[in-house]
């Protein structure tokens, strides 16, 4: 008798630049999308190879991870954009959660900064953030990419429509960790964090900034989950550019500092902060478009040490 052809997997819901995919009730297929999206607004474009560099990028770093011992739900590549992993629960509160025997996901981003920029430099200018709490002597006058005194942890929220800042209670809180479990999350993210930087240290990269996502599995075990280590997660800059007093972005921050130039990012913060309806994001020019994909596909080949050659096969 034939076997039963295996059933294709189910829609389950998109985000802004991946389609989530039920595969079976302990697996998931992330299939990544050429969407892009900033200060969690989707841009109404879209970047060409962007969702394969993601994809073959993460692997990547969950390869590493392997490696390195750090448990991950990362299961195999199924396509030049799409990959398998482990599922677990999805709740914005896990208290509210029965029993798990897939495990559940922390509802927290874990950021980490070595050096100012991005947001920080933001709170930095405005006066919200001060030497002190960066871990520089009071009154220390702060510039646009120092590096920082030791790496400085910030925790947001996850599956709010935009990110907000936690302070170390509110996360424990919100996530139902305890104080241990949560510091155990900050050295698993050093741990890969200096594995990364060695590997891209030679190619010419210094590893900026960037946030990680975690699980707890079914055995109470914290594991890695969703992406990280690719241009939309972490900041990258040129190396040897930095040593020459410049900062060459390699990640999505060049996109960022278009919406700054152009206004839009000001105007964007005065609705949040009136609470007025947020402007709708424009689309990218298309000259900037295609220098935004070739950021991507430059970026993959710095990070992973391989030619960036399309992959044109889609998945199943």
């Amino acid at each position: 008798m034939a076997k039963d052809a295996p059933t294709a997997p189910k829609f389950l819901r998109r985000g802004k630049v991946k389609e989530v995919y039920e595969v079976s009730p302990t697996e998931l297929e992330f299939r990544f999308t050429n969407d892009i999206s900033v200060f969690d607004k989707h841009i109404p474009s879209e970047i060409p190879f962007k969702g394969e560099t993601l994809a073959r990028t993460a692997a990547h770093w969950f390869q590493v991870c392997s490696r390195l011992g750090v448990p991950h739900h990362f299961l195999g590549l199924t396509g030049p954009t799409a990959m398998r992993v482990k599922r677990v629960t999805v709740e914005p509160n896990p208290r509210t959660l029965g029993p798990h025997p897939t495990g559940y996901l922390v509802p927290l981003e874990l950021i980490v900064r070595y050096y100012l920029a991005g947001s920080m430099w933001d709170r930095v200018k405005s006066g919200a953030v001060s030497a002190t709490e960066l871990g520089f002597p009071a009154g220390k006058t702060l510039e646009y990419a120092m590096a920082l005194p030791a790496p400085h942890f910030e925790v947001t929220t996850k599956l709010e429509p935009v990110d907000r800042l936690l302070t170390t209670e509110e996360a424990l809180a919100l996530s139902c960790l305890d104080a241990t479990t949560l510091a155990g999350l900050k050295e698993t993210i050093l741990k890969i964090d200096e594995a990364m930087q060695r590997e891209i240290g030679p190619r010419g990269l210094l590893h900026v900034d960037g946030k990680k996502e975690f699980a707890i599995d079914a055995n109470g075990v914290p594991m890695v989950v969703d992406t990280f280590g690719t241009a939309d997660e972490d900041r990258f800059w040129d190396k040897a550019a930095f040593e020459r007093g410049r900062q060459v972005d390699f990640s999505k921050e060049f996109v960022r500092q278009h919406y700054r130039q152009t206004g839009y990012f000001d105007a964007l913060q005065k609705a949040r902060a009136a609470r007025t309806p947020e402007p709708p994001i424009p689309p990218l020019p298309p000259l900037l478009v295609d220098e935004v994909s070739r950021l991507y596909t430059t970026v993959f080949e710095r990070l992973t040490g391989e030619p960036f050659t399309p992959q044109l096969s889609a998945p199943a």
